[in-house]
């Protein structure tokens, strides 16, 4: 089993610097540009089933990305974003500065933040992990799956069997970037890490 990993286009609140969570906001040209992008790069391949996240900008992608193949999109809300509470909406600017104490524990110490309404990142690995779960037992050759930035630093920690502490060392990747990882008994191994030379071709 391969899992291709991607992280929905660019939207409107990530050219504001806007936390998104749980709330959706529309893709820009330039995210639906890049997810066309990603569509001819990986053309080619036959994907038994998509995953995606339920909240639109995932499906979207999802669906620019599975351009009227017979494949099957199947939306799963363990792979929705990080559920950010109160600061969903608000710009990472003011959040710095009203949540100061909050915010560096999420950056630097995860284990430690406490959300303002939202998931702690206990929680949230808790649902990525039932989702990776459902994804794997479902079976499948070449499998992709539609996500957003926090929730693929978590998958990504997951499938390179690291201590979940260490997120915080993992890059949020640009929106339609490429990951892959292929089962290698019960381990997986990482073939390609935030890949972007489609956005050029």
């Amino acid at each position: 089993m391969r899992l291709y990993i991607t992280r929905h286009g660019q939207t409107q609140w990530n050219t504001e610097g806007r936390l998104q969570g749980w709330m959706n906001s529309p893709l820009t040209p330039k995210g639906l540009e890049r997810a066309e992008r990603l569509r001819d790069a990986i053309r080619d391949i036959d994907f038994d089933i998509i995953y995606s996240s339920d909240q639109y900008r995932a499906v979207k992608t999802a669906e620019i990305i599975k351009d009227g193949k017979d494949v099957e999109i199947r939306q799963i809300m363990e792979l929705r974003e990080i559920g950010f509470g109160l600061w969903e909406g608000q710009r990472l600017v003011d959040i710095k500065k009203k949540y100061f104490e909050e915010f560096n524990n999420y950056m630097t110490n995860p284990m430690k933040y406490k959300s303002c309404g939202g998931e702690t990142i206990e929680e949230l690995f808790d649902r990525v992990e039932r989702g990776l779960k459902v994804i794997v037992e479902s079976g499948g050759e070449n499998v992709l799956i539609v996500a957003h930035g926090v929730t693929i630093k978590a998958l990504v920690t997951i499938l390179k069997g690291l201590p979940r502490g260490t997120i915080s060392e993992i890059d949020v990747f640009p929106g339609t970037s490429l990951s892959v990882f292929r089962k290698s008994g019960e381990l997986w191994a990482l073939e390609l890490e935030g890949d972007t030379s489609h956005f050029h071709k």
